[in-house]
């Protein structure tokens, strides 16, 4: 596959959709302004005399200045106060979904395995290993949350682990961590806040509309039903209307935007392992699988476009594929596959003991036999550098050969963010003493 033509359509694309989703916004602030002076002008009262009625233009430039801030100002207060929740990180959105961090010290050979494939990854981009969490849901899914590499977690599901060999299981997790280091992970944490900005319109003209009724209800009831002209239902009415109606439009794009980076992360996937059939594989036991990828969590529509692959039900909330934040599994299939005929039938369900844990013989500890390089590395600063956050070719193999070769007592000093220190001062040590 040629990934990087891939890679370069799905970045021209996400610019075009963040660019349609500023005009949902403007759309939002415009339909609003329209609402207030449409009742402005139904309210037109006369003059003194009673002569003259008092015209109220539909066209204000201070009403619609007014407006567009109010409007601006509670979608970025919504949008701001959902990005302040998950400001802690990636870890805020784990826990949301019922993930529970996995511990190094865990004894199950299949979530080792994942702990080894995600730790390769982690040395071979050069960033920090980022925690895991296991979710307990039946299908294959995972996905990678944070605004930054340094507070990204990992979350995988329980079916994962099961249902994956480790070439499928490092597909997948190369394309989580392509949402780590092209940014999608936290384009996805923004749209979170962006869309409960919009949606916070739909809120507000609900509790308008509730409290108005409610009142002029009571007020009718002391009045002997006799009502004025309250307009505050009508608002809360059309707020509510408008709200909901841009919480659509931006569900479109945001699904969209998703769409997109999924192709995006997938073609980067098959760039850092360099093998397709991994990552080919791990969607074809998702279609295959009766649990597929779903997530029975009810915070998992909110973080739908944070997974793998489709975490919400085929048919319940796609709208014909156009609310579906991933590609069709078939369509992502063949662009890794194209023999792949759309027959999962076929496709068998091996679990994951299918590619056992290799750990090396024990070795002599307390006097280990250490040989002096044959010649000096030559280590440039500056180009290691540039590195951080890429997966140069053959990176990830000379990383799952250094996980592997890690003695127990290195690998429990690797998973902890203070004694990794003592391990890094330890490689400075030289044979001489002067140096």
């Amino acid at each position: 596959m040629d990934f990087f033509d891939h890679q370069q359509r799905a970045h021209r694309q996400t610019g075009l959709l963040l660019f349609l989703y500023a005009l949902a916004v403007a759309a939002v602030i415009a339909s609003v302004y329209i609402v207030i002076a449409l009742i402005a002008q139904a309210g037109t009262g006369r003059d003194p005399s009673g002569l003259v009625p008092t015209r109220v233009p539909l066209w204000d430039p201070g009403l619609f200045a007014l407006v567009a801030g109010g409007t601006a100002a509670l979608v970025g207060g919504g949008t701001m106060f959902k990005l302040a929740q998950l400001s802690a990180g990636g870890r805020v959105v784990a826990e949301l979904l019922g993930g529970k961090l996995v511990s190094s010290e865990t004894a199950d050979p299949a979530v080792v395995r994942l702990l080894n494939v995600v730790e390769e990854m982690a040395i071979a981009a050069g960033t920090p290993v980022p925690p895991v969490y296991l979710l307990e849901e039946t299908g294959i899914n995972a996905f990678a949350a944070g605004f930054s590499p340094n507070h990204a977690v990992i979350g995988v599901t329980r079916g994962c682990v099961e249902n994956l060999s480790r070439d499928q299981l490092q597909g997948v997790i190369a394309h989580e961590f392509s949402h780590i280091l092209n940014g999608d992970m936290r384009l996805n944490m923004r749209l979170i806040g962006l869309l409960f900005g919009v949606m916070l319109i739909g809120l507000i003209g609900w509790t308008i509309l509730r409290l108005s009724l409610r009142g002029s209800v009571r007020l009718g009831a002391r009045s002997g039903g006799k009502k004025g002209g309250n307009p505050l239902p009508l608002v809360g009415l059309a707020l509510y209307i408008i709200g909901y109606s841009g919480v659509f439009c931006a569900s479109l794009i945001k699904a969209a935007v998703s769409r997109q980076r999924e192709f995006l992360a997938d073609a980067s996937a098959v760039q850092y392992t360099r093998n397709p059939d991994g990552l080919a594989g791990a969607l074809k036991k998702i279609g295959r699988l009766s649990a597929g990828s779903q997530i029975r969590n009810p915070q998992a529509a909110e973080a739908s476009h944070l997974f793998f692959s489709n975490a919400m039900p085929a048919g319940l909330t796609q709208l014909f594929g156009l609310l579906s934040t991933h590609p069709p599994l078939v369509t992502r299939i063949q662009r890794l596959d194209p023999s792949f005929d759309g027959d999962f039938n076929q496709v068998s369900i091996a679990d994951a003991s299918d590619s056992p844990i290799v750990r090396p013989a024990p070795r002599d500890r307390l006097r280990p036999a250490v040989t002096p390089p044959s010649r000096l590395v030559d280590v440039e600063p500056a180009a290691s550098v540039q590195r951080v956050g890429t997966v140069p070719a053959g990176a990830l193999p000379f990383a799952a050969d250094a996980v592997v070769a890690f003695t127990p007592p290195i690998e429990s000093l690797l998973s902890d963010p203070y004694s990794v220190r003592a391990v890094v001062f330890a490689l400075l040590i030289d044979a001489d003493a002067d140096l």
